[in-house]
């Protein structure tokens, strides 16, 4: 896949622990980011967002609703758990929730961050920038 064919893979190699082949596969698999207004509807789109009962006042958080795309979500959650420590984001993120949250909850929240930082950075065509 050639970079000047998708001009978006160069915005997306600005993400640290994402490489040619994590973008090539999220552009194919994605297609139009446009399609997504807001990056809650790009991290549903993933499978990455919370499902939340209500009944009365009580809500209760059950997970992921694993309803988007199995590859993204597979994806995402691999990057997290092993490119975290490549992210300055990520890894403030690790370390501020490795106490509260154990294994697969606490890697699913970093991939839904991941998933948040990919949206904003091909959403509004800018590198990546730590803040």
């Amino acid at each position: 896949m050639k970079s000047k064919n998708f001009p978006e893979i160069l915005v997306l190699l600005t993400i640290s622990g994402i490489g040619k082949l994590a973008a090539g596969i999220i552009i194919g698999i994605v297609g139009d980011i446009r399609r997504f207004p807001r990056p809650e509807s790009f991290v549903a789109y993933c499978g990455l967002d919370p499902v939340v009962e209500r009944s009365g006042r009580i809500e209760v958080r059950k997970g992921i609703s694993k309803r988007g795309n199995k590859y993204l979500r597979s994806l995402f959650y691999f990057l997290a758990e092993t490119q975290y420590s490549r992210n300055p984001t990520l890894l403030k993120l690790h370390e501020a929730h490795k106490d509260k949250l154990k294994g697969r909850k606490l890697y699913t929240a970093l991939a839904r961050k991941l998933a948040r930082i990919v949206w904003s950075v091909w959403y509004n065509n800018k590198p990546y920038e730590v803040k």
